[in-house]
């Protein structure tokens, strides 16, 4: 049985919807399959378009991030900052390695005795050695509370100003209460005579 050569397509099918509804002119389907171009609608072309300047414009925004965060950790990640910590640690590695190539000798020297005596003082004075340390130890410790008493000297003038004021202040409380208390007892007294005068 042969093939009917006017059979409609899906695809025809669907583009002559689009040609009725609007979506799309015959001119245009016609310009593209006379041209056989990439794209089938300027919609599409503009569509990707603005895909592609999405795309850009996202990368964008990333290489600016990373530009701010490589700001940010410059001295930490950056060439000048690193060229000098790396000079200062090797400094210090050298140092050390003069210490160590030393080490023989400076422990030879700790271990000398100064003035090439076990004991540089003599056995009789070791006793006040370790008083005069006693005394120098108290010394110390007196010290440090006078001089932390003599910091605190400008608020303890103010405390004992204040402690001035307060007593001042109960004191005239005080002379108040006795007065108060003098004039309770004289309405007693009042009192208990009138009371006295009525029952008589």
């Amino acid at each position: 049985m042969d093939l009917c050569p006017f059979s409609v397509t899906p695809a025809a099918s669907l583009l002559a919807r689009c040609v009725s509804r609007g979506a799309v002119t015959q001119e245009q389907i016609d310009s593209i399959s006379s041209s056989q171009g990439p794209v089938f609608s300027s919609h599409l072309q503009e569509a990707e378009q603005r895909i592609r300047a999405q795309r850009q414009l996202d990368e964008m925004r990333l290489q600016v991030e990373l530009l701010q965060v490589e700001k940010q950790s410059a001295d930490v990640t950056h060439k000048f900052y690193l060229t000098k910590r790396l000079q200062a640690l090797q400094e210090l590695c050298g140092h050390l390695q003069d210490v160590l190539k030393q080490q023989n000798s400076l422990r030879q020297r700790l271990m000398k005795p100064l003035g090439r005596t076990n004991l540089p003082v003599q056995a009789h004075l070791h006793r006040c050695v370790v008083d005069v340390v006693k005394m120098l130890l108290d010394f110390i410790e007196t010290l440090e509370k006078k001089l932390s008493s003599v910091r605190n000297c400008p608020a303890t003038r103010e405390q004992l100003a204040q402690l001035n004021s307060s007593f001042d202040q109960l004191l005239a409380q005080a002379a108040e209460v006795e007065s108060l208390s003098s004039q309770v007892l004289q309405w007693k007294e009042v009192r208990s005579s009138l009371l006295s005068d009525s029952s008589a």
